[in-house]
């Protein structure tokens, strides 16, 4: 599966005078907001406005993919597709992302992620989702973790 982005749309790194309007989207997403570092980030922008952005977290051996998020008046036009496709290739290591609700979880799974048993995860993202985990178990909060299985050197 590939998309490509419109041709009024650009794809590109974040800079620091970027970090609010991810802050923004994030905070707007209710996503988790520790571990904003600009650094990773890659911006989808529109007419020079930032309309989605997403990060690669790098950890110990494994990097999660975090923070997608698509501002709303944008959404179903294959910008979040095309970002996380973009992401998945950046990724120099295993790549795992922590999910919320069946929704998402099916748009992850179109992209190549499976669900992975938490015995398999690298020890720092046991630490990392730990917290959903537990949410996952006491609240029966619909958190998935998942890892990207199309990867043939990871």
């Amino acid at each position: 599966m590939s998309v490509s982005l419109p041709p009024e749309v650009s794809l590109r790194r974040a800079t620091s005078a970027d970090l609010w309007p991810i802050r923004k989207l994030v905070f707007g997403a209710k996503l988790d907001p520790t571990q904003l570092r600009w650094q990773q980030f890659w911006l989808v922008e529109r007419q020079g406005k930032i309309v989605a952005c997403g990060q690669l977290r790098s950890f110990e051996k494994a990097q999660e993919l975090g923070s997608l998020v698509v501002n709303p008046a944008y959404r179903n036009q294959g910008l979040g597709t095309a970002l996380a496709e973009h992401l998945i290739r950046e990724a120099i290591a295993p790549l795992y992302l922590e999910c919320l609700g069946l929704k998402l979880a099916q748009f992850y799974r179109r992209l190549g992620f499976t669900p992975v048993a938490w015995a398999e995860l690298p020890a720092p993202l046991k630490v990392k989702f730990g917290l959903s985990q537990v949410a996952r178990k006491v609240l029966k909060v619909p958190v998935e973790i998942m890892k990207y299985s199309d990867r043939p050197n990871c």
